[in-house]
């Protein structure tokens, strides 16, 4: 069940970043996932030690959980825009 819970918070994360860097046309359901799912290891490797809050990798579901993840999607995304079109959009 945490596996279920886990792509669809994913998903989620992914797609709300995804309308955050306007990429949400480009992208499908799978990448939204996958974008939430290593947004959120992004997250926990930059953000989580500066606040002290887990991410949805480490089954911290809270609000600054949830926040970190999201802010590691959009960060990989702005990597991902940097790469593919030479500038963060």
């Amino acid at each position: 069940m945490n596996l279920i819970i886990w792509l669809v918070i994913g998903g989620v994360i992914g797609w709300v970043a995804s309308m955050i860097m306007k990429t949400d046309a480009q992208q499908g359901i799978i990448l939204n996932v996958v974008v939430g799912i290593v947004g959120a290891l992004i997250g926990g490797w930059v953000i989580s030690p500066l606040i002290g809050a887990g991410t949805i990798n480490q089954s911290d579901f809270s609000l600054a959980g949830l926040f970190v993840s999201l802010v590691g999607a959009v960060i990989l995304l702005a990597i991902v825009n940097l790469f593919r079109r030479g500038r963060v959009r």
